[in-house]
Formats: structure tokens, C-alpha cells, sequence
């Protein structure tokens, strides 16, 4: 199954235009975030070169998430990261034995197809009542990309001088859809990799433009 990244940049034009389809989002966010002590989600002036134009990023396969989530935890335990061919107990297990370390990781504690990632730094995923209702934890971009960089080693990325991100996907992929073939890769964590490049070119673009990202 079919699982896109968006990033939707955080720009006046769109943020403060009656027709933001993102409004009520950014407003619940922003009243995570005080809750927290933190500041809201920052909206940027506009500039040139930069639209309020929501556009894909990248594009992965469903299960290849729980694959580089799997190997997040594995290296945060202390336990070894092997391949694995499909996700079994083990994962599962992971997750109950794991549970706590597991909610305070931007990565492995998120909705897959809703939810967001907004660039401002705060160490755990924020979460209540209303967005475990709608999208789910809101995210860190800079708790994620401090994730990707810790468990890149483990599966053969060098996260100083990593690989260049596949192409994101020409438009909006259905759930239903399959996912784009994984491109070709020797590695044993080829699927993780790949998911791994995605989320990591949604980071840094995240923390370059001032934009959120989402899961469709």
C-alpha cells in the first residue's frame, strides 16, 4: 500500500488565506503547542521562489515504515538490526516491551496516513485527546531528522554524506494503490533505506523552508 509525504509550506498567503484547507489543523496544533510551553507553528512571509503551493516529497511503501521503525528501535534497545523478509512478531513485541521509548520516538509514534511533523524542536511527540481523535501525534521535524540520523548507521547510511532521495511521486497516491518499486539497492535493508531517504529529504526540506509535513 501507497503511503505519500507532503510538505506544506508555512508561508502567509496560504496560512492566513480564508480558503487554508489546513486551518483548523494549525489551529488545534497551535493549541497542542501552548499546552506544552512551546510557540505555535511558525508562519513565514512570503518570498520569492516560494508559493504556498502543498506539493508531494516523497513515496513509500506502508509496510517499509514499520520495517525502518523496527530497525529504530532494535539499535535504540541495544539489540542487533537484522533484515527481516516480512514484519512478524518480533515487531509487535518490540512495540508492547518497548511501549514507552516507543511514544516518546518522533519516528515509531505517528499516524501513517495523517498527522504532522511542524518545524519547531521539542524532545517527545506531542499528543491528547484531539489529535489522537483526527491525525495523531504532532511531531518534531527536528526530533525526526535527529532519529534518521541515529539509525542510519544500522542500515548502511552514512547520515553526513547520505544517498540521493528517489523521485516523489508525480502526484497523490490512494491507499489502496501500490507503492512505486523500491529503486534498485544491494543492501539487505534496501525497503528501510528507501523510506529512510524520503523521510530524511522531508526533514532537512522541512527545516530549510519552514514547512510541515504530512502523511496522505
Amino acid at each position: 500500500m501507497a503511503c505519500d509525504l507532503w510538505l506544506v509550506p508555512l508561508v502567509d498567503v496560504l496560512c492566513h488565506s480564508p480558503d487554508n484547507p489546513f486551518a483548523e489543523e494549525l489551529a488545534l496544533y497551535d493549541r497542542t503547542l501552548g499546552e506544552a510551553g512551546l510557540p505555535p507553528v511558525p508562519v513565514y512571509a512570503y518570498m520569492p521562489g516560494l508559493s504556498g503551493d502543498v506539493a508531494p516529497v516523497a513515496g513509500f511503501d506502508y509496510d517499509a515504515l514499520h520495517f525502518l521503525r523496527r530497525a529504530y528501535l532494535l539499535q535504540l534497545t541495544g539489540l542487533a538490526v537484522s533484515p527481516v523478509d516480512e514484519l512478524g512478531g518480533d515487531y509487535e513485541q518490540l512495540l508492547e516491551m518497548f511501549e514507552g521509548s516507543a511514544k516518546q520516538s518522533h519516528l515509531v509514534w505517528h499516524y501513517d496516513h495523517a498527522g504532522a511533523y511542524v518545524p519547531l524542536d521539542f524532545p517527545v511527540p506531542l499528543s491528547n485527546d484531539e489529535l489522537l481523535a483526527g491525525g495523531g501525534p504532532l511531531g518534531s521535524a527536528h526530533g525526526l531528522l535527529r532519529e534518521l540520523e541515529f539509525v542510519a548507521p544500522s542500515i548502511g547510511i552514512d547520515p553526513a554524506n547520505p544517498p540521493g532521495a528517489p523521485s516523489p511521486p508525480p502526484g497523490p497516491t490512494s491507499l489502496e494503490e501500490p507503492a512505486a518499486a523500491v529503486p534498485l539497492d544491494d543492501s539487505p535493508f534496501a525497503r528501510e533505506r528507501h523510506v529512510w531517504l524520503g523521510l530524511h529529504a522531508a526533514a532537512t526540506r522541512s527545516l530549510a523552508q519552514g514547512s510541515m509535513i504530512i502523511f496522505s
